[in-house]
């Protein structure tokens, strides 16, 4: 076992360039902790979000190693850790924000934060799963209950969060309606389950609630953009009926909440990992999620795949927003 390896960090904040290749130690696992050889991680907005600085109370100890997801076989196990064995395939979400993340030969993690990767796809695609599906999965199974024929109306349903919320919700049964503002967004989010499709850019709420649920207004509205599309929610959801979010730091005007008796869930699916409780949590959803891709339920989608040496390369499009799905970084 090498007692260095290389690791990608943040030493500032900054523009994509400020990460740095350096020698680490290689960290070793607390108790309840496990090793991982890391096969890969991927980009998330929380990912690019810490190296700007714009969340600074999220960001781990400069100089920093980013990279909330993970996936790649374990390499050592804590002593008090029974769920997992030396040569396990693994994913999880162990740190990268508030810890140290993935952006290395190997990480560490709290062994409640992982589950054993799906069989079905290769490891290094389950690294593109967890932040978003855990994401999602939370926001349509813990935040509101979707049935059987319900109307589901997706937001960004060809982003990382959007294009699993589409898949979940339709393997739950509702009529999904989509939303993109390009053709071939929503020809992707009809691809991934969606009975319906709006560009948004150009129809007017209304008309798209009169087309697509009579005009009674959608069950849920899943928003994983926030903003004005938030908004928005308040105005297309029926009375009763919920909205689930992953953002609600922009200045809502809720009286269409109270007018309406809406509900609202809002998910920031780290929390247990800034916490350090709870995250136990993630590894059993994580497994659920795990055997949702088995069962082909969901699939990731990934637009382009970086090696871990051109991370600023991933960072810069993740930031410019021209991808769908995932941008997966490997280690090479």
């Amino acid at each position: 076992m090498p007692s260095e390896m290389t690791a990608y960090v943040v030493e500032e904040y900054g523009d994509p360039d400020v990460f740095t290749e350096r020698r680490v130690d290689v960290p070793d696992p607390a108790p309840d902790e496990i090793r991982v050889e890391v096969a890969a991680s991927s980009v998330n907005p929380v990912d690019y979000k810490i190296r700007q600085g714009a969340i600074p109370d999220f960001t781990p100890p400069l100089p920093a190693t980013l990279g909330c997801d993970v996936a790649g076989v374990v390499d050592a196990v804590g002593g008090d850790v029974e769920r997992f064995e030396e040569g396990d395939e693994v994913y999880g979400m162990p740190g990268g924000a508030g810890r140290q993340g993935a952006l290395a030969d190997y990480a560490v993690g709290h062994a409640g934060t992982f589950a054993h990767a799906p069989d079905s796809i290769p490891l290094e695609d389950a690294a593109a799963l967890p932040v978003v599906a855990l994401t999602a999965y939370e926001m349509l199974a813990d935040k509101t209950t979707v049935d059987i024929g319900e109307d589901v109306l997706v937001y960004g349903a060809s982003g990382g969060v959007g294009h699993i919320g589409v898949q979940l919700a339709d393997w739950f049964g509702a009529d999904v309606t989509a939303t993109g503002s390009t053709e071939a967004k929503r020809d992707l989010a009809a691809d991934l389950g969606a009975d319906a499709t709006v560009d948004y850019t150009t129809t007017d709420i209304a008309d798209y609630v009169a087309d697509h649920t009579d005009g009674a207004g959608f069950d849920t509205v899943f928003d994983p953009i926030g903003d004005d599309h938030l908004q928005t929610a308040f105005e297309a959801v029926r009375p009763f009926g919920s909205v689930v979010t992953t953002e609600s730091s922009s200045t809502q005007d809720l009286a269409a909440m109270h007018a309406n008796s809406l509900e609202l869930g809002v998910v920031l699916v780290i929390l247990p990992v800034l916490l350090g409780e709870r995250q136990e949590r993630v590894g059993a959803e994580l497994a659920d999620i795990a055997a949702l891709v088995d069962d082909g339920a969901v699939e990731p989608v990934i637009d382009e795949r970086f090696a871990f040496a051109d991370v600023a390369d991933a960072h810069r499009r993740a930031e410019s927003g021209d991808f769908v799905g995932k941008l997966l970084l490997v280690n090479e």
